[in-house]
């Protein structure tokens, strides 16, 4: 017996074997692979997790919800997509901007100067390789022909015949800390159709095209042989689900934005998919895109980097009428859900958008939170989990969401007050319950338009609404409750004034300062 080694010596070998399997780099302490994948003009009431009477069946969502949280009172920045996606990258509201209303288009400039501050260049200075795959509509500066003539601001075709497809396209998504950029320059509408990657265009468009179909119309434009409308959405997601599986195998984190042409239009479901929803072609485009975010989800648990990659899925705004949203209420489908608007509009319907998000190391199965957030918070999320300390002149409309994955005790509000914004540049905000609208109308799309100026003559100048017992905004409380139209009017300002809505230093908004006084104090005129 004294020959006999201690058990304990004898487990020492074992014990350090496991012990090292759990310290290894890339297991319990690496920053988590970040996946964000947008939406285009996808509602609040397409995806059954979050409309139980939704009619078009969304199994891969709803799985990705049960799998993570949901958040169900999310916000974008703008009711359109231009000024959300700057949002999103920024964490800066849109308006600060120099686009105070409207959108780009496909050859317009770069919105977003290279030296702002953006999720992929924060990702990227904290060790995250970045990837941006998709529909960028943020402008970039095409290479001119004659460098004295600038392109049109128009859609007419003659807007791209000074463009130089053959030489570098300058401030691109590559400048803004993205390692590899993948995609094209507007909406899958809006010309030039061509593929720039890292900067250069995969071809020279040779010829022009147009597509005048009832769900399925683009713009005329130039047209490179290699995209092919109809298999856009389908090219983006296979070149994403490779970028995954590639970085898989890398110790290093991944960031990747993939950013959607769809269910905008044009409303190309393939053939696998046409008349699969029994609603109209945008229903079997939603599917689609369900059908593939569940081979995203899938290829992600295969890659064996689940537990620790945070997806995030929303949309940029609420749907379009372009997917004839009557002809789908006709058939019980509301893709609004119960919220008054759609896309463009300073309603509910506009920017209340469906938010999943799955993180199994951090984040528990099923959970629901009723939290107000907004798409800019993803800024100093992103932020918070690579380490990374926010300047004062960097996310300034920000908050960082972990609290809110993790479920931690929250007194009150998670922000103070969020401020939408619609297609013509109205304002409105939230705090609480309480939503003061700063316009008469809808300030986009929906009935009353800025243009029904008989409607608006007979209607208050601003409309304030208790969402908590009147989520249609159906009963203007305005003239009943003074102080909370006064209360709201004033931080609205203090947000304006001090170039953020966070904590920090007072910053400047871009921008030409006397449109944007216009576009500010138009409706609030005596």
């Amino acid at each position: 017996m004294k020959n006999r080694p201690n058990l304990f010596y004898c487990l020492i070998p074992i014990l350090f074997i496991f012990g090292c399997a759990e310290i290894q780099p890339g297991k319990k302490d690496q920053k988590p692979n970040i996946i964000f994948v947008l939406a285009d003009d996808l509602g609040y009431g397409d995806i059954t997790a979050f409309n139980p009477n939704s009619k078009i069946k969304t199994p891969h969502l709803d799985m990705l919800a049960q799998e993570g949280m949901k958040f169900t009172d999310a916000h974008t920045s703008s009711a359109v997509c231009t000024p959300t996606r700057y949002g999103i990258l920024t964490g800066r509201y849109n308006w600060r901007s120099s686009l105070k209303e409207g959108v780009l288009i496909g050859a317009s400039k770069a919105l977003i100067p290279n030296t702002r501050t953006t999720v992929a260049s924060v990702l990227k200075q904290s060790g995250y390789n970045t990837a941006f795959i998709g529909k960028w509509h943020l402008g970039w500066d095409w290479a001119l022909k004659d460098p004295d003539q600038e392109p049109t601001t128009g859609w007419q075709d003659t807007t791209f015949i000074n463009i130089d497809y053959t030489k570098p396209v300058k401030k691109t998504p590559n400048d803004l800390g993205f390692d590899y950029a993948y995609g094209h320059s507007g909406s899958l509408d809006m010309a030039p159709y061509v593929y720039v990657e890292n900067g250069m265009a995969t071809q020279v468009p040779d010829s022009s095209t147009v597509n005048t179909g009832k769900y399925s119309w683009w713009r005329k434009g130039p047209t490179s042989k290699d995209f092919i409308h109809e298999d856009v959405t389908p090219n983006f997601f296979r070149r994403g689900i490779k970028y995954v599986k590639e970085q898989a195998q890398n110790k290093k984190p991944f960031f990747l934005y993939l950013a959607l042409p769809s269910p905008h239009t044009p409303i190309l479901p393939t053939e696998e998919w046409q008349g699969r929803s029994g609603l109209n072609p945008y229903g079997d485009f939603m599917m689609m895109i369900d059908d593939y975010m569940g081979q995203l989800n899938a290829a992600i648990k295969v890659a064996g980097i689940e537990e620790n990659t945070l997806i995030v899925f929303t949309s940029d705004n609420g749907c379009s009428p372009a997917a004839k949203i009557d002809e789908m209420v006709e058939k019980g489908h509301y893709p609004s859900y119960v919220y008054r608007g759609h896309k463009a509009d300073i309603f509910e319907g506009g920017h209340r958008v469906p938010y999943i998000v799955k993180w199994p190391a951090k984040v528990q199965k099923g959970a629901v939170t009723d939290q107000t957030i907004c798409t800019t918070d993803f800024m100093a999320t992103s932020a918070a989990i690579a380490g990374y300390q926010l300047k004062d002149n960097e996310g300034e409309d920000s908050y960082n969401m972990l609290p809110l994955f993790t479920q931690q005790a929250i007194e009150g509000n998670f922000r103070e007050a969020t401020v939408h914004h619609s297609i013509n540049g109205s304002f409105a905000i939230r705090k609480g319950d309480w939503k003061l609208i700063m316009c008469p109308g809808s300030g986009g799309w929906s009935f009353p338009t800025p243009n029904d100026k008989e409607a608006l003559a007979n209607l208050p100048k601003v409309q304030l609404y208790d969402l908590k017992e009147d989520p249609e905004e159906s009963n203007n409380l305005q003239a009943s409750n003074p102080e909370k139209v006064e209360e709201l009017e004033n931080l609205l300002t203090k947000y304006v004034k001090e170039g953020r809505s966070t904590p920090g230093m007072a910053q400047s908004n871009d921008g030409d300062e006397e449109i944007w006084r216009q576009l500010w104090w138009m409706n609030k005129a005596d």
